[in-house]
């Protein structure tokens, strides 16, 4: 495994990430993008334009057929990356390729439990840490459940991002948090992200809760899609994720999600 690669990337890539956000007063930017979609040389060019657009993180999707966390947009994306035979060796090969340009930015490779199982997680850390990925994000493994995978996790010396919900018991957030590795990924309440007052007083609501009981970042992800959006949450979390809103402008190329998440970015300076 070559050492400059292990020394470059894992948790303290992501670590330094919101270290250096912290720094400039600003939140971190970190989207999503699966890999395989609209086809898998096209995505692999989507993530090196996001790392070209001012990415901090970029959460690499690994495509599932039953993605119960994911909404309409994101759903229909990785079914048509399926279609076409995307797997999880794919996703790690596309990482590979963005490593091997010189891309530097920090990844994580983020997909459901169950292909994760398949592939091993033995083989999913080590090849992780072999081809510089930073960390693991499973939206549908909840904390208590992850010791196997946790002490893995740590011995490679990778990231492991964690979830809360506004549903989440006190309990539940004191157990993510002291899991979590590198960042907590705060999920949002649904059916209101037209409320952008009303959010925001949760959010922050939200956000105290969790700080009561670690000092770890929070990136919030939520239906976040406009830059004014974006800067709206940057001022009061510590990452702002973007997904389907990225997913969704790849309809009109590359160009366009590098302009979308080009203006994300930005937005952030201001918040």
């Amino acid at each position: 495994m070559p050492e400059e690669i292990v020394a470059k990337h894992g948790l303290q890539a992501i670590q330094r990430v919101f270290k250096q956000a912290k720094a400039q007063k600003r939140a971190a930017f970190i989207p999503y993008y699966p890999v395989g979609y609209p086809d898998y040389e096209t995505s692999v060019e989507v993530l090196a334009a996001l790392a070209e657009a001012g990415a901090d993180i970029i959460e690499v999707g690994v495509p599932f057929s039953d993605p119960l966390a994911d909404g309409p947009t994101i759903q229909a994306a990785t079914q048509i990356a399926l279609q076409q035979g995307t797997t999880p060796r794919m996703c790690i090969k596309a990482i590979e390729t963005i490593r091997q340009r010189n891309i530097q930015t920090p990844v994580m490779l983020m997909g459901y439990a169950n292909p994760f199982m398949a592939y091993g997680y033995k083989h999913l850390t080590s090849d992780a840490q072999h081809v510089g990925i930073d960390g693991l994000v499973i939206p549908d493994m909840p904390a208590d459940e992850v010791d196997t995978l946790q002490t893995l996790v740590e011995a490679a010396d990778l990231g492991f991002v964690h979830f809360v919900a506004p549903t989440s018991s006190s309990e539940r957030i004191r157990l993510s948090a002291e899991k979590a590795r590198g960042y907590i990924y705060l999920v949002s309440v649904t059916g209101v992200t037209g409320e952008r007052q009303t959010i925001a007083t949760e959010l922050r609501q939200y956000i105290a809760s969790i700080r009561l009981v670690t000092q770890k970042p929070i990136a919030v992800g939520f239906g976040i899609s406009t830059p004014e959006q974006a800067a709206e949450v940057g001022a009061i979390a510590d990452g702002v994720i973007v997904g389907s809103a990225l997913v969704k402008s790849a309809e009109k190329g590359v160009q366009a999600v590098y302009q979308l998440a080009k203006s994300l970015r930005d937005a952030l300076n201001a918040s």
